[in-house]
């Protein structure tokens, strides 16, 4: 039986692990396309009900792990917790709790955990988070809480035995001085125990193979631990824009073009080719990110199941009949 973590001063004890994130990611065979998904808590019954034909859809194609995010400011707690073990209870897939320290106590964020530990999820992305309202605006930690990613990491490892992530920034976090600097914040979250990082999403592979170099460099020990690529297979221009403001990523020139195009000049865009131009573009990134080596390409799916479906086809992956519950 686990103990829930606010039941004891010391670490959870016998948790059930499903497996960690590495390990999978080891077992990986030659000519396998490893791959993960990401969701986002849904707000109503519509987009709960499409969150889920995704989750059935992705599950027949048996991704590594699938991930689900957390709301600016902590805004979608309770929704993040209750998605999250439902997949793990009504699915075979493996998911990855994300968990920010911004606006938490210190106790908020072991009881958590603790409900993280209810639903059977050893699993957890450790993040500083995002300021709500405007995740541009200034962090300020909360006065019983955590200052850094770093923190949080060393929080959950010393829970219980806990497989943690982090996330990494291919052009740098927004808020980090230099690419230097935010590379040394990338190698201090691994040290504290993080096993992985997924990056933020980006539209030029040489930031990310930048970004592996100087971590490489910086720490070799911790640079062999794995990278993950988020990528974003684009459906919508307005959508692409926003994210990209949302996440202070880049949208090269010369492919937010070929979307203009794609868009054409009438009052609304045309979806389908734009689509088509998103899946041509995310395809053609992991095709090459596969030949760099990396470990697992990281599909930001915003909860639907057709672009990355279609970039998953291209690169050769196929459905395997009979998975999943019914």
């Amino acid at each position: 039986m686990t103990t829930h973590p606010l039941d004891r001063d010391g670490p959870v004890a016998e948790l059930q692990d499903p497996g960690s994130i590495a390990d999978r990611l080891a077992a990986v065979q030659p000519g396998e396309v490893p791959f993960s998904v990401e969701f986002m808590p849904p707000r109503d019954e519509a987009a709960e009900a499409r969150l889920w034909r995704a989750a059935r859809v992705f599950e027949r194609y048996q991704p590594v792990f699938v991930s689900v995010t957390y709301g600016a400011g902590g805004s979608t707690r309770d929704r993040t917790v209750r998605v999250t073990g439902e997949l793990a209870e009504n699915t075979t897939l493996l998911p990855v709790a994300h968990l920010t320290a911004v606006g938490h106590t210190v106790d908020e964020l072991r009881a958590m955990v603790g409900a993280y530990v209810d639903r059977g999820i050893t699993n957890i992305l450790a993040l500083r988070g995002d300021p709500a309202g405007d995740v541009n605006a200034e962090w300020i930690p909360h006065p019983g809480g955590l200052t850094y990613a770093t923190e949080l990491v060393q929080l959950v490892r010393d829970l219980g035995d806990f497989h943690v992530g982090v996330a990494s920034f291919p052009e740098g976090h927004p808020q980090a001085i230099d690419l230097e600097s935010d590379t040394a914040n990338l190698v201090n979250k691994l040290r504290a125990g993080a096993e992985y990082s997924i990056t933020q999403m980006f539209f030029d592979v040489d930031d990310y193979l930048r970004l592996r170099d100087r971590v490489i460099a910086a720490d070799p020990e911790q640079g062999a631990k794995p990278i993950i690529p988020g990528l974003m297979p684009i459906t919508s221009l307005r959508s692409v824009r926003r994210q990209v403001e949302l996440s202070s990523s880049t949208l090269p020139a010369a492919l937010e073009e070929r979307l203009l195009r794609a868009a054409g000049d009438g009052p609304d865009e045309d979806r389908d080719e734009v689509r088509k131009v998103g899946v041509e573009v995310t395809t053609a990134m992991a095709a090459r990110l596969l030949a760099e080596g990396v470990p697992c390409l990281h599909f930001m799916t915003l909860n639907f199941a057709r672009a990355t479906s279609e970039v998953l086809e291209n690169l050769g992956v196929r459905v395997t009949p009979g998975t999943g519950r019914a």
